[in-house]
């Protein structure tokens, strides 16, 4: 997977020096700026977790930014796509981050604790986006305070709600809430953050609590998934990653991620562009959600329409192994004209052919 931003070297999270403890070794891999588990179990039964049960993984490469001053909730509105001013208390929203000319900087979640804001950003972007953000701090009483000592378990599976009431945790009902909790003498934040198909939580604690949180999330059932099926689901999701399925020269109406915008929340750095594209007509070309029919091709193939037209090229691929069989899926940016398209595409993974369909809809993963 192509990584943008990544500090000259990658370390390894709180989670995979826990493991790295252990008895067993595991294979560490670079994922979102940080060294991370590949594998922790039979690839198998790492993507059965996620469509029939319930995976704990790491999300170390998270890390949070309390926003502070006086002028906060004014100041970062006008720096992300969503809402901030109306964020009700513990809720939190997906925002993309963008320049003047409206093209995408990278992306992160908002959070409203109270009063407070809270930033949750990739590694990988942690940097460029801070630099980005204070170059706009001029006379706002504004302050980005980075975070450190906290880490980040998540759970992801149909059956989250059984592991959590095993946890003595609550339910979330909805998407992008949070509350905070004492359990088990861990002062414990729960995120339930946004999937296309599965449910998915984060777990926060201070990495000195880690070890005692992954043991019970483990006792009560989760099956522990490393980064390689990770990453799989969310190519299999359709949730597009920055630096991979969007990335600097993008606009956002074409990544087709409407969650991520708020057209009525006022002016923000690149809203111009938004508006007007909404406003005047439509961008030529879409990031799509397809799945494959043979071989797992490369990020970057192209995929054919009739003879030699070029319908759109694959950003990033995945092969997921399900008790059912194998899945391929891909998210591609399509040519727009060729969306209405009800013939699959093609595409070759070195001499051989396979086909490619949209999805109308998220994937099911029911037997």
């Amino acid at each position: 997977m192509t990584q943008i931003d990544l500090a000259a070297t990658a370390q390894p999270t709180a989670f995979a020096l826990l493991k790295e403890s252990q008895a067993i070794p595991h294979e560490l891999m670079q994922y979102r700026g940080v060294l991370t588990p590949r594998r922790l179990d039979a690839a198998g039964v790492e993507s059965a977790a996620f469509v029939t049960g319930a995976g704990g993984h790491d999300l170390g490469w998270l890390k949070r930014v309390a926003v502070r001053g006086d002028d906060r909730f004014r100041w970062l509105s006008g720096m992300v796509t969503n809402m901030v001013n109306d964020l009700g208390t513990n809720a939190g929203a997906w925002n993309l981050v963008l320049n003047a000319q409206g093209r995408i900087q990278g992306d992160l979640n908002v959070w409203r604790e109270g009063d407070q804001l809270e930033l949750e950003i990739a590694s990988d972007q942690m940097e460029r986006l801070l630099a980005h953000f204070e170059h706009f701090i001029i006379m706002d009483d504004v302050e980005l305070v980075p975070l450190g000592g906290l880490a980040a378990v998540g759970l992801t599976g149909p059956a989250v709600d059984a592991v959590l009431e095993r946890l003595g945790l609550p339910i979330l009902n909805e998407p992008m809430t949070s509350t905070r909790v004492e359990w088990n003498g861990i002062d414990l934040r729960l995120e339930r953050l946004f999937g296309n198909v599965a449910q998915h939580y984060a777990l926060w604690v201070t990495e000195s609590q880690l070890s005692k949180l992954w043991k019970f999330v483990r006792t009560a059932g989760a099956i522990q998934v490393g980064a390689e099926t990770l990453e799989a689901f969310r190519v299999a999701e359709g949730i597009p990653l920055y630096g991979v399925d969007m990335a600097e020269r993008d606009l956002p109406q074409e990544t087709s991620q409407m969650l991520a915008l708020h057209f009525n929340k006022g002016c923000y750095l690149g809203q111009e562009i938004v508006e007007r594209i909404r406003s005047r007509g439509n961008v030529h070309r879409h990031l799509r959600h397809l799945e494959l029919d043979g071989p797992v091709p490369s990020a970057e193939t192209n995929l054919m329409g009739d003879g030699e037209t070029a319908a759109g090229r694959i950003r990033s691929v995945a092969a997921l192994q399900l008790p059912s069989g194998t899945r391929v899926f891909a998210l591609a940016m399509m040519r727009g004209e060729m969306e209405a398209r009800t013939k699959p595409f093609t595409y070759t993974a070195g001499a051989v052919q396979g086909t490619a369909r949209l999805l109308a809809a998220a994937p099911s993963f029911s037997a």
